[in-house]
């Protein structure tokens, strides 16, 4: 299998890492506008299969020829660049996986699908966390029901040891934690597809102790196109990030007095954004290096076998010690390089733009995970 890793930041050095120590890796190649950070990452990893490359993702005939000749290539780089990188792919003959973490980049992608069938290629955008590992353990779960009423996805990163006043570090772009928080949830409602205010309908969630006091609430972007696969098939669903107790309603305040406000005014000499500002703050104030947990609990209630049931699958992932990477690393980048093996073995032989709970089947992918020491705990809550 030979791969090709555009990016060599956290999760793509933890997809490098991942490949490396798959059976039937013949080469990866860790690419990179930063050379000199893709070797030492290379160098780290220990493995005679990887190299590091230098690649400025901005220039389409430099991707096309780092593409030729790999079987796929994962884009661990900025969500901005997917849509080229997509086009690249189906030129150049490669399948690729990406992070996701944009819709409207994730549907331009998908009407590529016929160019990518003819081509022989499979894109798979959205390979990550949520969305990403949990869309396909929720649809796997569902294919264990008759009828399903009720799927709730419950996902959050949090320190290990929270800090006030916001109890939260950052484990991404702070951005797309913005993004998140402001940009409008979609849920199903009696069946039907609709939109609600991100950072709403809080409620009290439990997880296995210490995690025994925490909060969750809607937040845009961590259900994908899920909710479009099961309008009409399902009667609730919905998504909500998990937080700790009192996270919620102090950003709110926040954003109520403008933090995100894109709207420019003067700052000094030059002009900013209240928007700009609070990134830095956020950047500065929530970036203390804590080591993180992955949380995560997927309900579904309805009939099977003519009784009514209700599942879930819970996991709890932390940070690994041993090799220095973090749960949302975990969580994020290995699914990710289990779906390109998936594709490189012709375990998945679909062609086309498909998201990951279309065609990566749950229980193999369980399986993979487990192997990783990323366990799934599945449940019946009222038998």
């Amino acid at each position: 299998m030979r791969f090709l890793v555009i990016g060599s930041g956290l999760m793509g050095s933890a997809v490098a890492y991942d490949l490396a120590h798959a059976e039937g890796t013949e080469e990866i190649v860790l690419a990179d506008l930063n050379e000199d950070r893709a070797r030492e990452i290379a160098q780290k990893i220990e493995s005679p299969h990887i190299h590091a490359a230098r690649l400025d993702v901005n220039y389409y005939d430099d991707v096309l020829a780092m593409m030729t000749g790999r079987d796929v290539a994962i884009s661990a780089v900025l969500y901005t660049h997917n849509l080229l990188l997509t086009k690249a792919a189906i030129e150049s003959g490669v399948s690729l996986c990406d992070l996701g973490g944009n819709q409207e980049v994730v549907d331009k992608q998908m009407k590529l699908h016929i160019k990518a069938e003819q081509a022989g290629v499979t894109i798979v955008p959205n390979c990550g966390l949520a969305p990403g590992m949990a869309n396909v353990i929720a649809m796997h779960g569902a294919k264990s029901f008759d009828i399903v009423d009720q799927l709730y996805i419950r996902v959050g990163g949090l320190p290990q040891h929270p800090q006030p006043p916001l109890n939260y570090q950052l484990v991404f772009n702070p951005e797309g934690l913005i993004n998140e928080y402001v940009e409008e949830a979609e849920v199903i409602r009696e069946g039907k597809l609709m939109r609600v205010e991100s950072m709403t309908q809080l409620e009290e969630i439990e997880f296995p102790p210490p995690f025994n006091a925490l909060e969750a609430f809607h937040t845009s972007g961590g259900i994908s196109s899920l909710t479009k696969l099961f309008e009409g098939r399902v009667r609730e669903m919905d998504y909500k990030s998990v937080r700790y107790k009192g996270h919620c309603e102090k950003f709110k305040t926040l954003l109520k007095i403008g933090f995100a406000s894109s709207e420019p005014f003067m700052a000094g000499q030059g002009i900013k954004t209240a928007r700009e500002m609070f990134v830095e703050l956020l950047k500065r104030k929530l970036t203390f290096h804590d080591k993180d947990v992955v949380l995560m609990r997927i309900t579904i209630s309805g009939q099977r076998n003519g009784n009514h049931r209700t599942c879930c699958w819970e996991m709890v992932d932390y940070y690994d010690e041993k090799n220095d990477i973090t749960a949302m690393m975990r969580t994020t980048a290995y699914p990710t390089s289990i779906i390109a093996q998936m594709i490189a073995r012709q375990q998945i032989r679909q062609r086309g733009v498909f998201l990951p709970e279309q065609i990566v089947e749950g229980k193999p992918f369980l399986e993979e995970l487990a192997k990783r020491d990323i366990n799934i705990r599945e449940y019946v809550k009222n038998p």
